[in-house]
Protein backbone atom coordinates (compact mmCIF):
# COMPACT_ATOMS: atom_id res chain seq x y z
CA UNK A 1 0.00 0.00 0.00
CA UNK A 2 1.46 3.35 -0.97
CA UNK A 3 1.39 6.39 1.32
CA UNK A 4 -1.60 8.08 -0.39
CA UNK A 5 -3.75 4.94 0.00
CA UNK A 6 -2.64 4.58 3.59
CA UNK A 7 -3.56 8.19 4.42
CA UNK A 8 -6.91 7.83 2.65
CA UNK A 9 -7.62 4.64 4.61
CA UNK A 10 -6.56 6.31 7.84
CA UNK A 11 -8.86 9.30 7.19
CA UNK A 12 -11.76 6.94 6.47
CA UNK A 13 -11.10 5.03 9.68
CA UNK A 14 -10.89 8.18 11.82
CA UNK A 15 -14.06 9.56 10.21
CA UNK A 16 -16.04 6.42 10.93
CA UNK A 17 -14.84 5.84 14.51
CA UNK A 18 -15.78 8.33 17.19
CA UNK A 19 -12.74 9.10 19.35
CA UNK A 20 -12.89 8.09 23.00
CA UNK A 21 -11.47 10.88 25.18
CA UNK A 22 -12.46 9.19 28.43
CA UNK A 23 -13.40 11.92 30.87
CA UNK A 24 -11.90 14.60 28.62
CA UNK A 25 -13.73 16.68 26.08
CA UNK A 26 -10.87 16.78 23.58
CA UNK A 27 -7.24 15.91 23.07
CA UNK A 28 -6.34 19.24 24.69
CA UNK A 29 -8.23 18.40 27.87
CA UNK A 30 -6.46 15.02 27.95
CA UNK A 31 -3.12 16.83 27.62
CA UNK A 32 -4.13 19.14 30.46
CA UNK A 33 -5.14 16.24 32.70
CA UNK A 34 -1.79 14.52 32.06
CA UNK A 35 0.10 17.78 32.67
CA UNK A 36 -1.79 18.50 35.88
CA UNK A 37 -1.19 14.94 37.08
CA UNK A 38 2.58 15.31 36.62
CA UNK A 39 2.86 18.96 37.76
CA UNK A 40 1.03 19.46 41.02
CA UNK A 41 -0.07 23.06 41.40
CA UNK A 42 -0.27 23.25 45.19
CA UNK A 43 2.83 25.38 45.68
CA UNK A 44 3.62 27.57 48.69
CA UNK A 45 1.75 30.62 47.42
CA UNK A 46 -1.43 28.67 46.84
CA UNK A 47 -1.20 27.09 50.28
CA UNK A 48 -0.72 30.52 51.88
CA UNK A 49 -3.73 31.89 50.01
CA UNK A 50 -5.92 29.02 51.19
CA UNK A 51 -4.64 29.41 54.75
CA UNK A 52 -5.68 33.06 54.60
CA UNK A 53 -9.11 32.06 53.33
CA UNK A 54 -9.48 29.52 56.15
CA UNK A 55 -8.45 32.17 58.70
CA UNK A 56 -11.12 34.53 57.34
CA UNK A 57 -13.70 31.76 57.72
CA UNK A 58 -12.58 30.98 61.28
CA UNK A 59 -15.58 30.21 63.46
CA UNK A 60 -17.89 29.35 60.57
CA UNK A 61 -19.67 26.00 60.69
CA UNK A 62 -17.95 23.37 58.51
CA UNK A 63 -20.96 23.15 56.18
CA UNK A 64 -20.78 26.89 55.49
CA UNK A 65 -17.04 26.66 54.88
CA UNK A 66 -17.63 23.86 52.36
CA UNK A 67 -20.15 26.05 50.53
CA UNK A 68 -17.32 28.54 49.96
CA UNK A 69 -14.33 26.23 49.45
CA UNK A 70 -15.86 23.90 46.83
CA UNK A 71 -16.77 26.69 44.37
CA UNK A 72 -13.39 28.37 44.95
CA UNK A 73 -11.54 25.12 44.16
CA UNK A 74 -13.70 24.55 41.08
CA UNK A 75 -13.03 28.10 39.90
CA UNK A 76 -9.27 27.64 40.41
CA UNK A 77 -9.24 24.33 38.52
CA UNK A 78 -11.31 25.66 35.61
CA UNK A 79 -9.19 28.80 35.38
CA UNK A 80 -5.99 26.76 35.34
CA UNK A 81 -7.37 24.40 32.67
CA UNK A 82 -8.50 27.31 30.52
CA UNK A 83 -5.07 28.94 30.76
CA UNK A 84 -3.34 25.70 29.81
CA UNK A 85 -5.60 25.03 26.81
CA UNK A 86 -5.35 28.64 25.59
CA UNK A 87 -1.56 28.51 26.01
CA UNK A 88 -1.35 25.39 23.84
CA UNK A 89 -3.57 27.03 21.21
CA UNK A 90 -1.37 30.14 21.15
CA UNK A 91 1.73 27.93 20.87
CA UNK A 92 0.27 26.03 17.92
CA UNK A 93 -0.72 29.30 16.25
CA UNK A 94 2.78 30.68 16.75
CA UNK A 95 4.32 27.53 15.26
CA UNK A 96 2.02 27.85 12.23
CA UNK A 97 2.94 31.50 11.72
CA UNK A 98 6.66 30.79 11.98
CA UNK A 99 6.50 28.23 9.17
Amino acid sequence: MNMENYIRTLHAYVSSHEPNFGDGESVLTLLYEAYAECNKMDDGTLKEDFNELYLLMNGMPLRDMDKIIYPVCTLCRDHQRSGFVDGVKVGVRLAQELQ
